[in-house]
């Protein structure tokens, strides 16, 4: 007797093995119909799989994590049986899921078009409408080889002869069309109703640029009409929204191939940057920290004593010089710890908390680059706390209100936490991170904040939080952290004298709110749609006259407001006013102030709020106060 131990705890009893789908339908004709896998003991296994001991199931639907996946995995296998029935000559190579979709890259002879595009997403549909069954069967590794050999498919006979001879690989079928997966997929093509074609985009052959380019078709598939056409509508609101595009629109910033993957900030660009930056180094001085600054440039070895050497090494810029050989800082911690060893520190001065406006930088892939998001040269609003053990878990949740603080300021609200654990390859002994991670997690709780667990995601010298903001859209971005280091301080021999009266190794807090400035100016011009809040916005009034009669007036009203620390500018443009406001408008001015002779003689401005909002008009007395309160409260 088989005897399957469901969810809830409920048991049920069969007199010989039995599949998932037949468990399923025991159950009801409606889970029968919605299973599209199922975990048996934890494994995640097809609906045909047949379990033939005692064993705890979950039938896995569309409406779970899992089976939204298994959706998109059976979508890449379904894009590839399209283009093969299309574009026979083609060779499939690998097509995995990722964020809110999947790929496949293919070996063709000439680029796919856009109407390649769309004739493949036809024939996609047209797959699916035959419902055809997809069936899983196991070969040895080199008759999987042998077989994929001869059909042409030389790509996919070089990934399966690079699995360790004498295992067996499993492959899935549909119609006609048959290719290597571990699976598991769904029962059978018709379940794949919800999807679309992205985009063609240039990819290399195991992502190595020494080798043959393919060529990459991204698609996105989701369990129903709505869920697909939700993602879509963000896509087109998330291109209205995309910082390079304001970038340009709004005279912010440029990229420039003189300067792969730098930024040249224009003037309003670099004032949302200084606002940002002087928010943040009022967050230093408000909470003890002292900022400092560290050098560009340091020797190779410090950084093979802190171990970075063996792990970002491809990622960091080198130079030599008189026969010495330096890099450029990928990170600010080594420098903050050299300025910590100038000095006697005792246990009084802890904890030290170090404040840096760092500026670092990584040899990113030119593929990954992305406007000012993913950048070669960046800044980061970066701290270390120097302090006792005892020290860890108030910092820690000081610093989880502190951070909630600043997002909120900047107009995120939802975070996401999570706590990235000891990865594999690390340093510390196993003592040092279990107490780091028990800190990290207790610090969480007694900061009221529900957090998941990423397994093997810290850094190798600690766990982290990582702090996960969302944005308008609902999209997330990790921008803070908060990382606990028993070893660094240690590796360079950085000591505080204990009241004992010994030496010890600091603890080492790694932490960062914004993260990259960079980047997050990239977040808030997205979040915002270009329309920063008044206290970011480069620009906060424009001053407008309706004739040259009031010149003198719209020149004394921009100079008051400067006065009082607006940054207002003057349009005298010899133009009719609609069009100045529009112009302006299209700029996402906060406030227009339109003056014209009755305004001129009663010492009064006539107000329209971005949003093509009309305040009407009022002293300008009043409209300080306004401007001026929404600074202070970051309206």
């Amino acid at each position: 007797m088989i005897h399957i131990t469901l969810p809830d705890g409920s048991r049920r009893e069969f007199p010989q093995p039995v599949t998932v789908a037949e468990v399923a339908a025991s159950i009801g004709a409606g889970l029968a119909k919605a299973a599209l896998a199922g975990r048996v003991d934890d494994r995640l296994v097809d609906t045909s799989h047949r379990i033939d001991a005692d064993a705890r199931l979950a039938i896995v639907t569309d409406k779970d994590a899992d089976g939204l996946e298994i959706i998109r995995h059976s979508t890449a296998h379904l894009l590839a049986y399209a283009v093969k029935e299309l574009f026979p000559e083609a060779q499939v190579t690998i097509g995995p899921v990722i964020e809110n979709g999947f790929f496949y890259d293919f070996a063709y002879k000439r680029p796919f078009t856009p109407e390649d595009l769309v004739a493949i997403e036809a024939r996609m549909t047209e797959l699916a409408k035959k419902d055809e069954p997809v069936l899983r069967r196991v070969l040895p590794r080199d008759e999987a080889v042998a077989h994929f050999k001869a059909q042409g498919e030389h790509y996919k006979a070089e990934i399966i002869g690079s699995i360790p001879a004498g295992e067996d690989v499993s492959l899935y079928r549909e119609g006609g069309f048959e290719d290597l997966c571990r699976g598991p997929h769904v029962p059978s093509t018709g379940r794949l109703k919800h999807f679309k074609l992205m985009k063609v985009a240039g990819a290399y052959w195991r992502g190595d640029q020494a080798n043959e380019q393919l060529q990459r078709i991204y698609g996105t598939a989701w369990p129903s009409k709505d869920a697909l056409q939700q993602y879509l509508t963000m896509l087109e609101e998330a291109e209205k929204r995309d910082h390079r595009k304001l970038g340009r629109e709004l005279d912010l910033f440029h990229m420039d191939e003189h300067a792969p993957g730098l930024v040249f900030w224009h003037p309003k660009g670099w004032t949302v940057w200084q606002m940002v930056e002087q928010y943040m180094r009022a967050v230093y001085r408000d909470n003890g920290y002292l900022e400092v600054k560290g050098p560009q440039i340091l020797d190779k070895t410090l950084w093979e004593k802190t171990g970075h050497w063996d792990k970002y090494r491809d990622h960091m810029f080198t130079t030599e010089s008189e026969k010495r050989d330096y890099a450029l800082k990928p990170m600010n911690c080594p420098g903050h710890i050299l300025i910590f060893k100038q000095g006697i520190k005792s246990y009084r001065d802890l904890p030290l908390r170090y404040g840096e406006f760092g500026n670092c930088h990584r040899n990113e892939p030119t593929g990954g680059l992305h406007g000012i998001m993913r950048v070669r040269g960046f800044t980061q609003d970066d701290g270390h706390v120097f302090c006792t053990e005892a020290h860890i878990l108030d910092e820690c949740v000081a610093y989880t209100a502190l951070l909630q603080k600043v997002y909120a300021d900047f107009g995120f609200a939802d975070i996401i936490y999570k706590v990235a654990t000891r990865p594999a390859a690390r340093i510390g002994s196993d003592a040092s991170w279990d107490q780091a991670e028990s800190a990290l997690m207790e610090s969480l709780r007694r900061s009221g904040c529900q957090f998941e667990i990423a397994p093997g995601d810290g850094a190798f010298y600690g766990p982290k939080i990582e702090y996960t903001l969302k944005d308008a859209l609902g999209r997330p971005w990790q921008c803070g952290t908060m990382q606990v280091d028993f070893s660094m301080a240690e590796r360079l021999d950085a000591v505080y004298v204990a009241e004992s009266g010994e030496r010890r190794h600091p603890v080492m807090l790694h932490r960062a709110i914004v993260g990259s400035l960079e980047r997050f100016i990239g977040i808030l011009i997205e979040q915002h749609a270009g329309a920063l809040p008044a206290w970011l916005a480069p620009l906060q009034v424009v001053v407008t006259s309706i004739t040259g009669a009031q010149h003198d007036y719209a020149a004394e009203v921009a100079k008051t407001l400067q006065k009082q620390g607006v940054r207002a500018s003057v349009d005298l443009r010899n133009e009719k006013i609609n069009y100045k406001i529009r112009e302006h408008s299209l700029q996402k001015v906060p406030y227009i102030l339109v003056v014209g002779d009755k305004e001129k003689a009663n010492g009064a401005v006539a107000v329209r709020a971005r949003g093509n909002h009309d305040l009407g008009v009022m002293p300008l007395a009043d409209f300080q106060q306004k401007i001026g309160s929404d600074i202070a409260l970051k309206a």
